[in-house]
């Protein structure tokens, strides 16, 4: 009978004892079967990842090296928003300026404060209105404590205070931004320094007008030339002429008025330019500048402020208005100089 198969397949116990060992070095070999039998666990793990504008992997991973800070710099500075920023599609194309050639495209110069501001934007709009408000009512002011109040007897509503140089620095920052506004129309770089005596107007707790004066010692006498009347000189300078044109039955009759061509261009020189004679006169008080806001004018600030200087200006002394000399004054500031004094004063160079 044949035997079963699987005795081919069993070994010889007998080959097995005499088979000798063809390592010289034994070595046993127990203690690792069992490891390399065992085939070894690879653990492969995925995460989803936010997907990064800018990424270089098209899979919608990203990996560790993409995470450092040179690529987001590199990000920052393209524009482009960081990972995990969701990009807003929608966008504005409203047309906020319409050019059709106008002069003021860009820039918008207002006419009473003279402020350029961009007109539609709200930002500049808003910094023109706060500036046009301090320009035409005065800079706003809550008052300080210790103020040195100058008493004048004319002044029935407001006060002027006084601020000298050693004065604290909080009234020294209010000074500036005042010297500012006057800066606008009187010029830059010369109205204030640290021996000027300043003297502010407060109404409405704003600060209305300002008067800058200083210590001088001599001035000069205006020539007569310079304060020559205009209505005086058009009725002594003007010679009028009539011509008659006849049509038939109707005539017509043309009046001509002629001046003087010098007493024109001696007006036109005088205008704005004082004219002083060459020897000097002692004088006490210089009044280097003055200025009102222009919603208060023709209100006698200028007045007060002045009737205040003359009598604070020296310690126990009134000085009188032969005592007083003035910087070389606007066309306006003329007008205002003359109707104080009568119309002589003194003029200095400041």
């Amino acid at each position: 009978m044949q035997s079963k198969i699987s005795a081919f397949f069993k070994t010889n116990s007998s080959a097995q004892k005499e088979a000798p060992d063809p390592s010289p070095f034994p070595v046993n070999f127990g203690d690792y079967s069992e490891k390399f039998t065992k085939e070894p666990e690879i653990t492969v793990t995925y995460k989803r990842r936010t997907r990064c504008l800018g990424s270089e992997n098209d899979s919608g991973f990203i990996s560790k090296e993409s995470k450092n800070n040179d690529s987001e710099e590199k990000l920052t500075k393209l524009g482009l928003p960081k990972c995990g920023k969701v990009l807003n599609k929608k966008r504005n194309y409203a047309q906020l300026h319409l050019d059709v050639g106008q002069s003021n495209f860009l820039l918008h110069t207002c006419k009473t404060c003279g402020f350029k501001y961009a007109t539609g934007d709200e930002g500049d709009e808003r910094v023109h209105n706060t500036f046009h408000k301090n320009y035409t009512h005065g800079i706003s002011f809550k008052g300080w404590r210790n103020e040195r109040i100058i008493d004048v007897p004319s002044l029935d509503w407001g006060r002027i205070i006084l601020v000298q140089g050693d004065d604290p620095h909080a009234w020294q920052n209010k000074i500036q931004d005042v010297v500012k506004m006057m800066e606008m129309e009187l010029g830059d770089g010369w109205i204030l320094h640290k021996n000027c005596k300043v003297y502010l107007f407060v109404t409405s707790h704003r600060i209305s007008g300002c008067l800058v004066t200083e210590s001088i010692k001599k001035a000069y006498r205006i020539s007569s030339s310079s304060v020559i009347k205009k209505h005086d000189s058009h009725s002594a300078k003007e010679t009028r002429s009539s011509v008659s044109l006849q049509f038939g039955s109707v005539s017509f009759e043309r009046e001509i008025i002629r001046r003087d061509s010098s007493v024109v261009e001696l007006e036109e020189s005088i205008d704005g330019i004082i004219l002083s004679e060459d020897e000097a006169v002692p004088a006490v008080c210089g009044i280097k500048a003055i200025w009102v806001t222009p919603s208060n004018r023709r209100k006698r600030i200028a007045t007060n402020l002045l009737d205040a200087a003359r009598k604070s200006f020296c310690m126990g002394v009134t000085l009188e208005h032969t005592q007083l000399a003035f910087s070389q004054p606007t066309s306006l500031g003329k007008a205002l100089i003359s109707s104080y004094t009568g119309g002589s004063f003194l003029v200095y160079i400041g």
